[in-house]
């Protein structure tokens, strides 16, 4: 999506969703006991780090009763919009992953840094469970870094070679339309 269209999205998200952000930031808060927003350092376009914004879901390294609800719908995954408007990130590209993955591929594959991190991707669509699966997995950082990384980092590649408009609303609306499966 062009970066007019990017921030003018997200400026009416945010005040069209302001009441129900703010409920969910005081229950996040609530429940972990903390100030509901969870900061961490990703990696961005062109390898550079950036503080991703998310509502807290955790306390003591365990997800509350709160978290796991905000986490299945995705609730969690709205204080972007914010990163979004900082333009550290796009509605749609590759879900940015902490330093270790993206920063240190080599050669065809680092040319998913050309994106911009997204709010969703084809690969966040079909991973949208990727918790449950890798808890079933005997080591799921093993899993994750043999199975799921790789997976993720052909499906973006391929989104950079198809990357359009059209493109792009084609996967928000498979976006929304997973929230409801």
């Amino acid at each position: 999506m062009p970066k007019a269209l990017n921030v003018l999205t997200a400026i009416f998200l945010l005040f069209t969703l302001l009441p129900f952000l703010s409920i969910s930031l005081i229950l996040a808060a609530l429940s972990t006991r903390s100030t509901g927003v969870f900061t961490q350092i990703r990696i961005g376009q062109d390898g550079k780090p950036f503080t991703i914004y998310k509502l807290q879901t955790m306390i003591n390294g365990k997800v509350t009763y709160i978290g796991r609800i905000l986490r299945k719908s995705k609730i969690d995954e709205l204080p972007q919009l914010l990163n979004i408007l900082k333009g550290d990130m796009s509605f749609v590209g590759p879900r940015p992953d902490v330093p270790g993955y993206y920063d240190v591929l080599k050669g065809e594959q680092r040319k998913v840094l050309i994106l911009k991190p997204g709010l969703t991707s084809l690969a966040a669509i079909k991973y949208r469970n990727e918790e449950q699966l890798l808890a079933q997995q005997a080591d799921s950082l093993l899993y994750n870094d043999t199975i799921i990384f790789p997976d993720k980092v052909r499906m973006n590649l391929d989104y950079l070679k198809k990357r359009s408009f059209w493109y792009d609303l084609k996967i928000i609306g498979l976006t929304i339309k997973s929230l409801f499966n």
